[in-house]
């Protein structure tokens, strides 16, 4: 009798994996698209001919639609069902990629990478709401670990991808296959999407009405906040500042919006209640503070090893890889022993990141010439192994007290937060290391400039980690694995 019952819970197990494994396939192909453009944009310029505003747009327009669509697809996937949301996501991800490799014109070429981005932002919120969906406790942990893994891994990798495909299919056309390559992962993923993931428990889905004033204010708050940012190296002057103040004004009447909504029975587009959650909270801000230092590296760094070394663009990329690799394991121990230790963790991997990238800064003053990214390559794998020590279980905590039919919403919150970080702290490091760069001509010194910069907000960000630990060993929480038990999913009914 025992064989019997433990047989189908078995299966369910494998199948739950199999459905993460697919999840993680997306998650990373659509992550990679937002690096590996960087090393073939002088490919494009060549192609077609694309000035540096359009090479600029293929860069920041997918980061734009991918902020963008974040939170709404999150709040979609919730209601309408998760597995719907993702399957449409990928699709239209596919679909545009191979739109952006058969571009006659940058023009055309910049408006499949928005369309790219968008689709982008529909699948992400959508992996984190079916981890919660479909894990709990010591697995969840696991499960947020090999995302974080592809987080760190997707990043890094990127730019040596790319520059693989430039030298296999020339500098003219090398460019088209960055984005032909998602054909197959695409089409390969759909198919398995199809037969794997679980649908949305019957007791999440709801028929509520679409929040459009909530979409519309958050939405243009974001694109608001986030194009001074992106554009910064692009667009000269002062004026473009003034955006900031006016996304100000529409977050707050977005927030004000909300609060209406929930006070009137209505269904926002995020659930208010949702920050009062302590863990959520400050994972958010760690989130948005952290990507703000985190993903600066590989800019500064990339290009001094390019313009100021001679590297070539794959060259460039592999000096990457270290970083890669050690994110990749140490979001795979993050995610075994965030149960355990909880948040002294991404407190050890904070500390890591910055020592890391204080030793590279000392590698490239002792070691100046080509020889540079084998000296820092040892200081960049200890950084990796931090930065995944700290990314995977900051998700994990940051998401473990959220109610599961808000998990859509909630991962949508989360990864808007690393965006607009990204983009604040490319614009702040790229503006230090551009300006010594300007007035001094030295360019080892910019990037020991930047990369101070960079660990200046790694360190805001141990603040409010370190101060977080101390409140929680005040006022302990019950144990991540004590929480409500799964909810069911639902299942296609067989005949008897």
């Amino acid at each position: 009798m025992t064989t019997v019952q433990t047989r189908p819970a078995a299966a369910g197990d494998r199948r739950r994996w199999q459905a993460l494994a697919v999840c993680l396939v997306a998650g990373f192909m659509t992550l990679l698209d937002s690096s590996i453009v960087n090393v073939a944009l002088p490919s494009m310029e060549r192609g077609l001919g694309a000035d540096a505003a359009d090479v600029s747009w293929v860069v920041s327009g997918y980061a734009l639609t991918f902020g963008l669509a974040l939170v709404p697809a999150g709040r979609l996937g919730d209601v309408r069902g998760r597995r719907a949301a993702f399957l449409f996501g990928l699709a239209l991800f596919t679909v545009a990629s191979v739109a952006c490799g058969l571009a006659p014109s940058s023009g055309w070429l910049v408006v499949f990478r928005l369309l790219q981005g968008a689709a982008s932002g529909i699948v992400a919120p959508q992996t984190t709401g079916l981890i919660q969906q479909m894990f709990q406790g010591a697995d969840r942990a696991r499960a947020f670990g090999m995302l974080g893994s592809v987080v760190g891994i997707s990043t890094a990798v990127g730019p040596p991808a790319g520059g693989l495909l430039i030298q296999a299919f020339g500098v003219d056309d090398g460019w088209r296959w960055v984005f032909y390559v998602n054909l197959p992962i695409g089409v390969a993923a759909f198919c398995a999407a199809l037969r794997l993931l679980p649908r949305t428990p019957v007791a999440e889905k709801r028929r509520e009405g679409a929040d459009l004033t909530g979409v519309l204010l958050l939405g243009t708050g974001v694109l608001a906040l986030m194009l001074p940012l992106v554009q910064e190296q692009q667009w000269t002057g002062r004026a473009k500042w003034a955006l900031v103040p006016v996304a100000a004004l529409l977050l707050a009447a977005f927030w004000r919006w909300e609060r209406r909504q929930g006070r009137r029975g209505n269904d926002p587009l995020i659930d208010l209640e949702l920050f009062s959650l302590r863990s959520f909270t400050l994972g958010v801000l760690l989130n948005l503070v952290y990507f703000g230092g985190f993903t600066t590296v590989f800019f500064v760094y990339t290009l001094y090893l390019q313009n100021g070394l001679g590297y070539g663009a794959l060259a460039a990329g592999l000096a990457s890889l270290p970083f890669a690799i050690g994110s990749a394991v140490g979001a795979a121990l993050g995610g075994r022993l965030v149960v355990r230790h909880g948040r002294k963790l991404v407190v050890v991997g904070l500390v890591g990141v910055a020592v890391g990238l204080l030793a590279v800064i000392g590698a490239v003053q002792l070691v100046q010439g080509p020889g540079a990214a084998w000296a820092a390559a040892l200081p960049l794998l200890l950084a990796g192994v931090g930065s995944g020590v700290t990314i995977s279980p900051n998700t994990t905590l940051t998401l473990t007290r959220v109610p599961v039919r808000r998990a859509g919403a909630a991962g949508g919150i989360l990864v808007t937060a690393q965006r607009i970080g990204s983009a604040a702290g490319i614009a702040a490091v790229g503006a230090v290391y551009f300006a010594h760069l300007a007035n001094h001509g030295t360019s080892v010194r910019a990037l020991q400039l930047g990369l101070l910069t960079a660990v200046g907000i790694i360190l805001v960000a141990l603040v409010l980690a370190i101060a977080d630990l101390r409140e929680r060993l005040a006022h302990p929480e019950p144990p991540m694995g004590d929480g409500p038990a799964p909810e069911p999913v639902e299942r296609t009914p067989t005949k008897a």
